[in-house]
């Protein structure tokens, strides 16, 4: 029988379409991706066309090297197509009845390695954690600059979800507002610590490793588990263990641990489903509210198995045709 299951963090409901289930052996494609080259010469992000992107803000590089030279493993760039920018002035301005406001903020974009056919599933522990050091370290620079509310670090993998350039690299846009979305599930978690006391995502962690059978993997400071509601076939969620509300309060160690994690499930996710497009998403509270007590950051990984049609589109209920118990057992055994 088909079940109607809610996230109690979102409060989102997903429909489990069990009378169309699939076996997660099903969501292999049947064609394999092309193999990439280690160094593609009309790429901009491969080392020798540093000339095409914009001038470097941060960079790993081996000692000695020049800036937008070769000789970096990790190299972050402003995007050189930006969706906000940073030299404007914040003003919201009214128009009749409508409202605007100057594109401002920030768009970066974190090339994660030299090589051109890696990714994070399949780099070496030292390199992932190089990357997740980065995030933390441009998530709390950018969190002291003025007018910055809230920063979104994301990771398209692959043309389905959306990404243009195949070199591995992820993005971060930083905002001079809280998105409505961002807003509700602030508002939703509020709610329960208001009614109960407790932090949902800790309640949901709680519940999620005594149940066991969704847990793909654990550590002593990260949880990997499809939650009870995932939205897509293979959906993850990943989260600290200790509560924590922004992912700028994270050490340098907790850092670490996160890539460990990050290579691990990615790594399942490629070798046991032919290396799906995915997308991932690191969320975490406005830089305001990054010590409060109700939220609790945490990164979701969206493989891009189906696609959201008209139903979803016109309800906001996705349908997932397989069973997350089932498919968070086929990733962890």
């Amino acid at each position: 029988m088909p079940e109607i299951r809610q996230n109690r963090a979102t409060k989102e409901w997903v429909i489990i379409a069990t009378e169309r289930a699939k076996r997660p052996d099903d969501f292999k494609p049947k064609e394999k991706k092309k193999s990439l080259p280690s160094f593609d010469k009309d790429c901009p992000f491969c080392p020798g066309s540093e000339h095409q992107t914009p001038p470097e803000l941060f960079s790993y590089r081996k000692r000695g090297t020049e800036k937008d030279k070769p000789g970096w493993w990790v190299r972050i760039i402003p995007n050189k197509f930006p969706a906000l920018i940073s030299e404007v002035e914040l003003s919201r301005v009214t128009e009749g009845f409508f409202l605007k406001m100057e594109g401002f903020g920030r768009h970066e974009v974190i090339i994660e390695s030299p090589e051109h056919n890696l990714s994070l599933a399949n780099m070496s522990l030292k390199q992932v954690e190089e990357v997740c050091l980065v995030y933390r370290q441009r998530y709390i620079e950018l969190s002291s600059e003025k007018n910055i509310k809230m920063i979104i670090i994301f990771r398209n993998h692959g043309l389905a979800a959306g990404t243009s350039l195949l070199h591995p690299h992820s993005q971060l846009i930083a905002l001079p507002l809280v998105p409505t979305h961002i807003r509700h599930l602030l508002e939703e978690a509020m709610r329960y610590y208001d009614d109960h006391g407790y932090c949902v995502f800790c309640d949901m962690l709680k519940e999620e490793l005594e149940f066991k059978k969704r847990v793909i993997l654990e550590t002593e400071s990260f949880v990997a588990f499809q939650p009870f509601a995932s939205k897509v076939p293979f959906g993850i969620w990943i989260v600290p263990k200790t509560h924590n509300a922004g992912f700028g309060n994270i050490t340098a160690d907790e850092a670490k641990g996160l890539a460990f994690v990050l290579r691990e499930i990615l790594g399942r996710i490629y070798s046991k489903l032919s290396d799906p497009d995915y997308n991932l998403v690191l969320h975490t509270a406005p830089i305001t509210d990054s010590n409060e007590d109700y939220y609790h950051w945490y990164v979701q990984i969206l493989p891009r198995l189906s696609t959201p049609a008209g139903f979803e589109l016109g309800s906001g209920v996705y349908i997932n045709t397989t069973l997350p118990e089932e498919t968070a057992n086929f990733l962890s055994s």
